[in-house]
């Protein structure tokens, strides 16, 4: 569908007060190709009869969906395997030195999407089940959009999904088939993660701080002031000797004070308290 100049401005306008994430001028052909659907859906004949709508602020959840279907829920099973290298071979260990007193640990994955990630993390510390009796592993998944967390909770993907960076024998270990749908998280893994919908341009979650937490691949849709304003907030959740894992293509560096890079560890930052002190392993 064509979409009007104004229209656009409209939807990018209430699409960045919604989420913070910017919707650039040069990006507008997105709102045609990605609410054409939502239009057809809702009886609409146009994205300017749309806009129109959204406008007027008569249709809430018109506007929910509109959000939900700019989001960009890319994502995958065990993304980037450097990442889960790093948690699996050097923050994780650390953590269960770290931890041995109150054998409790949190990990948040911010921006998770449609949760892969989040039950990746999980079957990391099932597959390690010796290691980790007796502890208490809390692992949470957040999203902005409604329909991400949705599918998250429900913890069915279909053949397509699974496919994408899920070992053969973790599929069959970890998801029971359903017919013509896909397949399934296994109740013991589901048992293991929360999911609820959180913007992160908010107050961060309850239950106090993370020792790791994920926000990768989520800076980039951000203007500088925001990502600052994201980063600040994350310092917030984040227990002082935590770990942020941001993506490949992403830093903290110039846009908060709040984190400083991990000079032994790709991707990973940590509160600047913990970065000025010395590190034990440092030698």
């Amino acid at each position: 569908m064509e979409v009007s100049l104004r229209a656009a401005q409209i939807i990018a306008g209430r699409f960045e007060q919604a989420t913070g994430q910017s919707l650039a001028p040069e990006r507008f052909w997105r709102i045609g190709t990605t609410l054409s659907p939502l239009c057809r859906d809702r009886g609409l004949c146009s994205i300017d009869q749309l806009a129109c709508l959204i406008d007027r602020g008569s249709d809430p959840e018109l506007s929910l969906d509109m959000i939900d279907a700019l989001l960009n829920n890319e994502t995958s099973f065990f993304r980037d395997t450097g990442a889960f290298a790093q948690i699996t071979e050097s923050l994780l260990p650390r953590l269960r030195t770290d931890r041995a007193g109150d054998r409790r640990i949190r990990i948040w994955s911010a921006a998770c999407s449609t949760g892969q990630e989040v039950y990746s993390l999980a079957m990391l510390f099932a597959e390690q089940a010796e290691i980790w009796a007796g502890w208490r592993i809390e692992i949470f998944g957040s999203d902005i959009s409604r329909a991400a967390i949705q599918q998250a909770r429900t913890g069915l993907y279909s053949q397509f999904e699974v496919q994408r960076g899920l070992p053969i024998r973790k599929l069959v270990s970890w998801f029971d088939p359903v017919l013509d749908q896909g397949w399934r998280v296994k109740a013991e893994l589901a048992s293991m993660v929360t999911f609820g919908r959180h913007n992160l341009l908010g107050p961060p979650p309850a239950g106090g701080r993370f020792d790791i937490i994920l926000c990768r691949n989520a800076l980039l849709y951000f203007s500088p002031e925001r990502r600052r304003q994201l980063l600040d907030g994350l310092s917030l959740a984040i227990a002082p000797d935590g770990a942020l894992l941001l993506g490949a293509g992403e830093t903290a560096l110039g846009c908060s004070a709040r984190f400083v890079h991990d000079p032994h560890m790709q991707m990973v930052y940590r509160p600047a308290a913990f970065g000025s002190q010395p590190r034990a392993d440092a030698a």
